[in-house]
């Protein structure tokens, strides 16, 4: 019988290692049934605790299709007046969940439509009344993401906000406002 050097062995090994992830489809692959460790004395396992109904709370978001449409429908509304906007849906907690940037739509837009989108969100008025409000408490625009300029909209469910539509791009805010205002009224049908 022949003998193998240690070296040889090793790199043996690693060949059947690496012929067996290539195998089973690739390095670094892992199991994500795999079972849970345990830190704890003796091997128990730490199981997640069933909360009462009272600890949680449940919201209301649209959904992927809802925001997509309603994005489109106020792209739509600003190309058939020949203008070049970007469109931005947030959710409930300011997070993007759609957006579109028009033909021709100038690069500050992307960044300023989410930005309308989340302020209208945040406090479930069109940005057009808030810029009123910075007469009263001209704070309000130094919270960070927002933008007090006409151009979002909220979206509510049962007088709740649930998510927002940001337009910017158009030569004013009052177009932008008109064009996410389409985008919520396409949520109704």
């Amino acid at each position: 019988m022949k003998r193998t050097t240690v070296r040889t062995r090793v790199l043996t090994a690693a060949a059947a290692v690496a012929v067996a992830a290539v195998g089973t489809g690739g390095f670094g692959a892992m199991s994500a049934t795999a079972a849970p460790q345990s830190d704890a004395p003796g091997g128990a396992v730490a199981q997640a605790a069933d909360l009462k109904k009272s600890d949680t709370v449940t919201s209301t978001h649209l959904d992927i299709d809802a925001a997509t449409r309603a994005a489109q429908a106020a792209l739509h509304a600003a190309e058939k007046d020949n203008q070049h906007v970007s469109v931005a849906v947030v959710d409930r907690n300011g997070t993007t969940v759609a957006t579109l940037r028009g033909d021709g739509a100038g690069p500050q837009s992307y960044e300023s439509a989410a930005r309308k989108a989340f302020t209208a969100v945040s406090w479930n008025a069109p940005t057009s009344e808030l810029v009123k409000r910075l007469a009263q408490a001209p704070g309000l625009k130094d919270i960070p993401g927002t933008l007090f300029l006409a151009g979002g909209a909220p979206v509510a469910d049962k007088g709740a906000p649930i998510a927002g539509i940001g337009v910017a791009g158009a030569p004013s805010g009052d177009l932008d406002e008109k064009y996410a205002q389409a985008g919520v009224a396409s949520l109704g049908r």
